[in-house]
């Protein structure tokens, strides 16, 4: 069985969890042994996600390819047997006479929290929402362990629905030293312990309301350090007030990041899964996170809160910072989220496409 992935969202300006899921199914896949029966697609001007692993670069702009893929399977092989869409936007066709096509769906969070989309993007997302619930050969592989019931209600077939579990190893990948991460920080002027915030700057993430939190609670404490942002601006402006910005970083220096944290708070007021928790709680760290948030909804080591309510999120923090660090606590954290792993993701995905 050969299968065609698009890997798109890898070249878009902020790639954010989506790309992030893209690169670590393919990472799963030939952990398992399939990486010479995949071939992965992208714009042009895209490469390789994983040496050993075949790409395919259309001739298109990541934006024309967008625009494209709805109609047309440019850059599809035509001997391929399975065609995944990691991203809605396609491609949902090409492939052999008989391919399978399936599709990732993350969320519904423009239907959920208008304003945390663009109007663009609100009728880009309808539009191709609706697309793939018309195609009745078309098998959706839902990253959110919410969406099955929401798809269900919109009439898709539950014989259509698969689930995945997401990943938060890095396979050959080590977090930075500690000694890295603290000269990052030193250059920012951060020395002792500090928060973690780690997300797109974008109005649904909350920063603001995590800020003044986060204020609230170091006035009663200095052990919560300042609040430490990295991500890539999104959309919007995002009032990040006193907050030391980092920005993009690198995977290891991000994982050494989590790892160092006292505390790593992700609080937004809508969210499709939700890796960042997860990516923190695989490196043993507390984690103050809103209800929202799918990925761990259900994990007992988490510290949840309302994303709508400062004085908790405060009091979240504080909580948070007062559980155990020892390597007991730690391990118990790790073990928490220690399914989730590219590999199981990779399994999930054969199964929706045997």
């Amino acid at each position: 069985m050969r299968v065609a992935i698009a890997v798109e969202q890898l070249s878009r300006a902020q790639p954010g969890g989506i790309g992030s899921y893209a690169r670590g199914l393919v990472t799963g896949l030939v952990e398992i042994g399939w990486g010479s029966d995949i071939v992965t697609l992208g714009p042009r001007g895209s490469g390789a996600v994983q040496p050993g692993v075949a790409h395919h670069s259309a001739p298109l702009s990541i934006k024309a390819l967008t625009r494209g893929w709805s109609r047309v399977p440019v850059g599809v092989p035509r001997d391929i047997d399975v065609v995944h869409a990691t991203s809605m936007a396609g491609p949902f066709g090409g492939g052999g006479k008989r391919a399978r096509h399936t599709a990732a769906l993350h969320d519904v969070l423009w239907r959920d929290e208008p304003g945390s989309s663009t109007p663009r993007g609100v009728t880009f997302h309808e539009a191709r929402l609706q697309r793939i619930i018309r195609d009745d050969s078309l098998r959706i592989i839902a990253s959110s362990p919410l969406l099955p019931s929401r798809l269900r209600e919109m009439g898709v077939d539950s014989e259509r629905i698969f689930v995945t579990r997401l990943g938060v190893d890095e396979s050959g990948l080590q977090p930075a030293e500690p000694r890295e991460v603290r000269r990052a920080l030193g250059e920012r002027g951060v020395t002792g312990p500090y928060t973690l915030y780690v997300g797109t700057l974008e109005p649904r993430k909350n920063v603001p309301a995590l800020v003044r939190a986060h204020r609230a609670a170091r006035a009663q404490t200095s052990e919560l350090g300042p609040l430490v942002l990295v991500g890539p601006s999104g959309w919007g402006h995002v009032d990040v007030g006193d907050a030391v910005v980092l920005g993009r970083q690198s995977r290891e220096l991000l994982l050494g990041l989590y790892r160092d944290a006292t505390v790593v708070a992700y609080v937004p007021v809508a969210e499709g899964y939700g890796l960042p928790p997860v990516e923190a709680l695989y490196q043993g760290t507390a984690v103050v996170v809103s209800a929202v948030v799918p990925s761990v909804a259900t994990n007992e080591t988490a510290v949840r809160v309302s994303a709508h309510e400062v004085d908790e999120i405060a009091e979240g923090l504080l909580l948070a910072l007062a559980t155990s660090s020892d390597p007991a606590a730690r391990e118990r954290r790790r073990q928490s989220v220690a399914e989730l792993t590219w590999a199981n993701c990779a399994r999930d995905h054969l199964a929706a496409w045997s």
